[in-house]
């Protein structure tokens, strides 16, 4: 009787209760044992997994290392960046929104990049001034004149990378512009299938510049915002210039929102924090500071 030869490798598909385990470039098709779903865990897609094979190619998934990180929505494990697609104009950007997005990544580990898109038609520097005093890795690309795309190639090396922004951020031009074979016809995808039916396609990694981008269907702000909300005690470090300033505040439980003797609110005073860094963790925090640990599930 054949039992199989032990493989680790990692689940870059998951499709139907399949999983696509690639190890040293063969991908074999597995189930996974029943002992996970007894535990209530399912293999994500982005898994370090163990699997026993058989001559055929088929599988079963028998060990999950433990992940690093994990998203909801999209469902996908062991991310190394989070990239922020975000235009400067057409729709116009909203730091609330970038900075729920950042602190999203950041609670989870995730490297966060901001890409701003359309800089051929308006001046990202504003933006920059923001993000680059908070020590937020920033790019500024036009996928029409091609400017700044070279610069965020090399980040994907090595990596396992997702791409989120809006509709009409420009995120399919700038993965089309990196990598034509990527192809994403995401745009008429949704259109065939009419807005918001039932658009969620699974989740794929994809080998680009020698890391994975992750193929996220309808992959928006939206659903981090919905599926990943930080709570209030974790925010202040979710808000990485924050850090040198959180063990001078004359109270522990400071929440940095206008208490007297806070050094972060000195630091915002002083210019060495942005006033709308400062103003999105107010809103954020202010929004899940009634919210009960139960309700964020």
């Amino acid at each position: 009787m054949n039992m199989g030869k032990e493989i680790r490798g990692r689940i870059i598909k998951a499709i139907g209760g399949f999983y696509y385990v690639e190890a040293a470039d063969t991908v074999y098709e597995c189930r996974a044992r029943g002992v996970f779903r007894k535990k209530n865990m399912s293999p994500l897609v982005g898994d370090l997994v163990t699997a026993v094979v058989l001559e055929d190619g088929t599988g079963t998934v028998s060990e999950i290392t433990p992940r690093k990180n994990q998203l909801v929505r999209p469902p996908i494990a062991n991310l190394d960046q989070l990239i922020l697609v975000v235009s400067i104009c057409d729709p116009a950007p909203s730091t609330l929104v970038i900075d729920k997005m950042i602190a999203a990544a950041e609670e989870q580990g995730i490297e966060p990049v901001l890409v701003v898109s359309k800089t051929d038609l308006q001046d990202a520097g504003w933006l920059r001034a923001i993000y680059e005093k908070a020590g937020i890795p920033f790019y500024a690309v036009s996928s029409v004149t091609g400017e700044g795309v070279e610069a965020v190639r090399p980040l994907l090396q090595g990596k396992i990378t997702a791409f989120t922004g809006n509709t009409g951020a420009g995120k399919s031009s700038l993965l089309n512009c990196i990598d034509p074979a990527f192809g994403l016809a995401t745009g008429e995808i949704s259109q065939k299938l009419g807005r918001g039916r039932h658009t969620t396609r699974h989740v794929e990694l994809l080998p680009v510049e020698g890391g994975y981008v992750a193929d996220t269907p309808g992959f928006s702000f939206i659903q981090i915002e919905r599926y990943n909300m930080v709570k209030k005690e974790d925010l202040q470090f979710c808000f990485r210039e924050f850090a040198p300033y959180l063990q001078s505040c004359r109270f522990v439980s400071c929440s940095h929102v206008k208490e007297k003797g806070c050094a972060v609110l000195e630091a915002v005073e002083k210019g060495q924090i942005s006033p709308s860094r400062h103003e999105s963790y107010v809103a954020m925090y202010n929004e899940v500071k009634d919210i009960k640990e139960w309700q964020l599930k």
